[in-house]
């Protein structure tokens, strides 16, 4: 569980991050929670997008892909949201240091 703080020291390192993928009319499959799920491991804080035709917003796609990789939804702005989980597999020099 993250405090307000945490939340927001991830969002502001969040901002210049690309958008790893999109959550698209074929909606939350498991190849979409693979690759979620390995990029978290190896950047531990993504960025992600769900299109209008995926028909979820993105509150709830960022809750129900959070849900099944075990990480921590930061923000849902728009169609945009930020996941985050601490990576196992990171030197610890690399990890983000929270707050």
């Amino acid at each position: 569980m993250l405090t307000p703080k945490q939340r927001a020291q991830l969002r502001s390192l969040a901002v210049d991050l690309p958008e790893i993928t999109q959550v698209g009319k074929g909606g939350i499959g498991p190849s979409l929670i693979a690759s979620v799920d390995e990029a978290l491991e190896t950047k531990e804080l993504i960025k992600l997008k769900a299109l209008e035709n995926s028909g979820l917003g993105s509150r709830e796609a960022g809750q129900e892909i959070a849900d099944a990789v075990s990480a921590d939804l930061v923000a849902a702005v728009g169609r945009t949201f930020i996941l985050y989980r601490e990576s196992k597999k990171l030197k610890p020099e690399k990890r983000i240091k929270l707050v």
